[in-house]
């Protein structure tokens, strides 16, 4: 394996300017860049990726934690941001937390012991007092719809109101009078929001409805068993609003197991728009959370915080949009 050192023999350069070259820690000119990286080619050199980090004080790593790999939306999510990682020279460490605050504290924790320089926080399950552990830290942050910006912390604030509102006037728009809304686990700060979104849409749209909710767990099964308790119930709705994708699948397949059809006998509007909505029969009618951006926008956010660490972080807002499909169809009155 080549060094250092015959890396600026063969550029015709000092060894601290192929380091400034590799580490981007000092201007060099162009035609030298050019020498050095033509170099570093021909010599087959590899930096040792720990020592720059022990030199920087920071890796070329961003850590990344997500809730549920067994989830379509995020293997989604990840590789959109890993491209964008990528495409600015970094690379993404992965962690899955199930829904449980204390692996997603052990993951990050751990991120900051191999001195990632940011982390990405792609769930809602966290201690509180990270947060203030991250700060003193001085690790570059991300979150989603968690905490609030500060020096070198951004968060992902996602409007879950616009396309819950467009899901309940679209329903209405249909003569639904009668729905249900499938939620997901309590705990979790993004399950509370749709939940709200979804009570003040109704709210507005239908005063006099009765408000049926049934918990679930953002899986396919809280979605079965939500549908089973739709059923079991007395006045079944005539159309279900699921918070997320999964739920909605688990509650179509255990409809369909007894007998009902979709949307004839009921309608179902998910919340996501993972690839398998439109593959599925019928197609979902889902509200799209849109992934690329998402993951752009946190890789562009915690970039921006790690080249300048003094930085105040930002507010990013994503909205969200309804898209109709063929799970969705006008109420039957009999």
């Amino acid at each position: 394996m080549s060094s250092i050192r015959e890396v600026a023999r063969e550029a015709g350069v000092s060894t601290a300017t192929v380091s400034h070259v590799i580490n981007n820690t000092r201007y060099v000119s162009e035609e030298v860049r050019a020498r050095v990286v033509a170099a570093v080619e021909h010599c087959a050199y590899y930096p040792n990726a720990h020592a720059r980090s022990l030199a920087s004080g920071r890796s070329q790593i961003i850590g990344l934690v997500i809730s549920d790999i067994a989830n379509p939306f995020f293997p989604e999510l990840v590789k959109s941001i890993e491209t964008a990682a990528f495409e600015r020279g970094y690379d993404v460490m992965l962690s899955n937390t199930n829904y449980d605050p204390e692996r997603t504290s052990h993951y990050v924790r751990r991120f900051i012991e191999r001195k990632v320089a940011g982390v990405v926080l792609m769930t809602s399950e966290l201690d509180t007092a990270l947060i203030g552990e991250l700060a003193r830290r001085d690790v570059s942050v991300v979150f989603l719809d968690l905490g609030k910006p500060g020096v070198h912390m951004s968060n992902l604030c996602v409007n879950y109101d616009a396309g819950i509102e467009e899901a309940i006037s679209h329903l209405v728009s249909l003569g639904h009078r009668r729905i249900a809304f499938i939620g997901g686990p309590a705990s979790l700060p993004s399950a509370e929001k749709r939940l709200e979104a979804f009570h003040g849409s109704l709210r507005r749209h239908l005063p006099e409805a009765p408000v049926l909710v049934y918990h679930g767990d953002f899986k396919l099964e809280g979605g079965r068993r939500a549908a089973c308790e739709i059923m079991a119930g007395r006045g079944r709705p005539t159309a279900v609003v699921a918070a997320n994708d999964m739920m909605a699948l688990g509650a179509m397949g255990e409809f369909r197991a007894a007998g009902l059809d979709i949307p004839r006998d009921i309608s179902i509007i998910g919340f996501d728009d993972i690839a398998f909505a439109s593959l599925i029969e019928p197609q979902l009618t889902t509200v799209c959370l849109p992934r690329i951006e998402l993951g752009r926008r946190a890789v562009e956010a915690v970039l921006a915080t790690i080249a300048r660490p003094d930085q105040q972080g930002v507010e990013i807002n994503i909205q969200t949009y309804l898209v109709i499909r063929r799970s969705t169809a006008p109420a039957r009155l009999d």
